[in-house]
């Protein structure tokens, strides 16, 4: 979203070659990108896939800075961590507490776009609040800085921010971003939900109707915005989202959803034939697709069914401690708002 999206791909470390300072890539100095003919070419694809004139285009990666600082961030995601230590990072109390402050003072905006769009209000403040602590958070890096040093100098994923180099271009024209002056975080996701360039141009919404999605400074936009993200992912109204399960010393290796593999694989009925306890009340069929995982705290193993809307969640951010951070933050933040209106 999301920094949706990408999170998951910053879990491999780099060698030592590509985090060193002195790093010279064809030939010139990191951060001197005009004078690369990798950068050349980018150019080339960049004007012929935008329309952008070939002079702003290089004025603008003329102005773009290679950054170590994003490199080393890049290589360290909070996503390598257990659920013990990524738990603490956002179910804190301060988080909830200010979660629930954000929803009274947009509570009337929120509860209009959970209204059309069917996604819990409780679940885009939440989104929020992980991404960038209800908008206090939003990142310092130039835009134009990150995706171009990971798009040119991070190898294992530079195809990837080359393409949201080009959709950032784009969103220059379209939304009338400042190339100069946008700042994001250091993977490039930008505004209140952390969209990179692409999520931004594909699920971004006008939700005041001014003619433009900012996804800074307008909370109906951006409400409107993480809702439609959920919905194009398949977002079930009022649906469930996660439930544990006790596997009994069950043989279940081949159906866990590890890593980046989180594609439901396997079904209640057969968690329930390998041995596993499934509540009988569960709250869908056995033959419903769900994903099955585990949150690890110390010498804690909790086995954990993720449903369908656990699913989508994880589309904003490919990680099974994401998505039950931002679900349980939600819920949290549900109980702190009923507490404050008794």
């Amino acid at each position: 979203m999301t920094q949706a999206w990408a999170q998951s791909f910053y879990s491999a470390l780099l060698g030592a070659s590509l985090v060193a300072g002195s790093l010279v890539v064809g030939g010139a100095q990191a951060g001197d990108y005009l004078e690369r003919e990798d950068v050349q070419a980018f150019v080339d694809q960049a004007v012929d896939e935008t329309g952008v004139s070939r002079t702003q285009v290089e004025a603008w990666l003329g102005s773009a800075e290679y950054k170590q600082k994003i490199i080393d961030a890049i290589t360290r995601p909070a996503e390598s961590k257990t659920w013990g230590e990524y738990r603490p990072i956002f179910l804190t109390d301060k988080r909830i507490e200010r979660g629930a402050e954000f929803m009274q003072e947009h509570g009337e905006l929120l509860d209009q776009v959970a209204g059309a769009y069917g996604v819990s209000p409780y679940v885009i403040t939440a989104i929020i609040g992980v991404e960038t602590y209800y908008g206090r958070i939003t990142g310092g890096y130039r835009v134009i800085d990150a995706l171009a040093t990971l798009g040119f100098d991070y190898p294992r994923r530079g195809e990837f921010f080359r393409g949201q180099l080009v959709d950032f271009i784009r969103l220059a024209g379209e939304e009338g971003l400042s190339m100069d002056k946008a700042e994001g975080s250091y993977a490039g996701a930008m505004g209140l939900p952390q969209f990179i360039p692409s999520s931004y141009r594909h699920y971004a919404v006008d939700g005041d109707g001014d003619g433009r999605r900012d996804l800074w400074d307008s909370h109906h936009d951006v409400f409107a915005s993480v809702a439609n993200y959920f919905v194009e992912h398949g977002w079930g109204q009022g649906e469930p989202v996660m439930f544990e399960v006790d596997i009994n010393d069950a043989d279940v290796e081949d159906l866990l959803n590890q890593a980046r593999d989180l594609a439901p694989k396997t079904t209640l009925g057969e968690l329930r034939e390998r041995g596993v306890s499934v509540p009988d009340d569960a709250p869908v069929p056995d033959d419903f697709e769900v994903m099955l995982f585990t949150l690890t705290d110390g010498d804690d193993v909790a086995y954990q069914v993720g449903l369908n809307n656990f699913y989508v969640i994880t589309r904003y951010n490919h990680s099974v401690l994401y998505a039950t951070a931002v679900w349980q933050l939600a819920q949290a933040i549900e109980e702190a708002v009923d507490h404050r209106d008794e």
